[in-house]
């Protein structure tokens, strides 16, 4: 910027001698013109600073070219709103979805045979007021002919956004995880939640609400329970192509996403973080790492549970 600054007032100053009170040189009002063409607001705003600076006698004019320039891109913004609005009020139910998919594997032979699967899928539907998030993850591995980890996950959240920050959710989501004990537990929840931090690189938001629990366990034991629910979502973009997050995202962006579920009789926590590093503009690799812990687990399990997954991640 200081490089484009200094060509300015070259070409401004150095090639234009005028007396203070002339009218602003045509040469400087193609140059502000030019800029403006080219749509690029970065590159009008060094013009006119230099402009200004260089013509302080001209700010009239200056203002007025500046005045046009902004209510052009004023008309500019709100037709690309207006048209924006019309395509989600003309879309079908299964239009303006997008999404990403996520999968790893691993297989090894000789002292241990062992065969692993990691998949997921995200899909997102923003409207005007409303989102819709679907989520449905896989994780299986053999080893030595046993089943050493089967987990399934499908959950749905529909938002509606009444404001710029807060936003109230639903939920509902399955599980199942034979080996942590349980062959079906169910869970629907709703609630408030607050944007604490939005940003093109950093994004941290909050949500709570009560929740009803329905858990099946393997030994045959059904247990229902009034729950609360609180979540956390923070993704940090830290480079260009370097992010830390667990959402799906084409910026590379960081961060990980807790939920949290309380009842009276038992306290899980799902906590998954990842390390994104973007491939191309679909294409990225993620190492994350999550742990699940429950605080009563069934007799002979154990509280906490954690996987490291190197996956590929396809953005759509």
């Amino acid at each position: 910027m200081k490089n484009l600054r200094h060509i300015l007032i070259a070409l401004l100053v150095g090639c234009l001698a005028v007396p203070a009170s002339a009218e602003l040189p045509e040469a400087a009002r193609t140059m502000i013109e030019n800029a403006i063409a080219t749509g690029d607001a970065a590159k009008v705003d060094a013009v006119i600073s230099v402009a200004r600076s260089s013509f302080p006698d001209d700010a009239g004019e200056i203002d007025t070219l500046e005045n046009g320039w902004k209510a052009t891109l004023a008309k500019r913004n709100a037709e690309a709103e207006q048209a924006r609005i019309a395509a989600i009020e003309n879309a079908g139910a299964l239009d303006l979805w997008s999404g990403e998919g996520e999968i790893g594997g691993f297989q090894s032979s000789g002292n241990t045979d062992s065969v692993g699967i990691a998949a997921s899928l995200k899909m997102k539907r923003e409207g005007i007021d409303w989102s819709h998030r679907l989520r449905a993850r896989l994780d299986y591995q053999r080893q030595n002919g046993q089943t050493s980890r089967e987990q399934y996950l499908l959950a749905y959240e529909p938002r509606w956004q009444f404001n710029d920050r807060m936003f109230i959710y639903g939920l509902a989501q399955y599980e199942r995880d034979k080996i942590q004990g349980f062959s079906g537990r169910y869970a629907v929840s709703g609630g408030v939640g607050y944007k604490l931090v939005d940003s093109d690189t950093l994004n941290l938001s909050v949500k709570a609400g009560p929740a009803y629990r329905v858990t099946e366990y393997t030994d045959g034991r059904t247990e229902n329970s009034i729950a609360a629910l609180a979540g956390l979502d923070f993704d940090w973009q830290i480079f260009e192509r370097l992010s830390f997050t667990q959402d799906a995202n084409a910026l590379a962006e960081t961060g990980g996403q807790a939920q949290l579920i309380v009842d009276g009789s038992n306290t899980s926590l799902t906590f998954v973080s990842g390390l994104d590093f973007e491939i191309s503009n679909r294409l990225r690799s993620r190492l994350s790492y999550q742990i699940d812990y429950d605080s009563n687990p069934p007799v002979g399990k154990v509280s906490t549970d954690t996987l490291t997954r190197a996956t590929l991640i396809y953005g759509f």
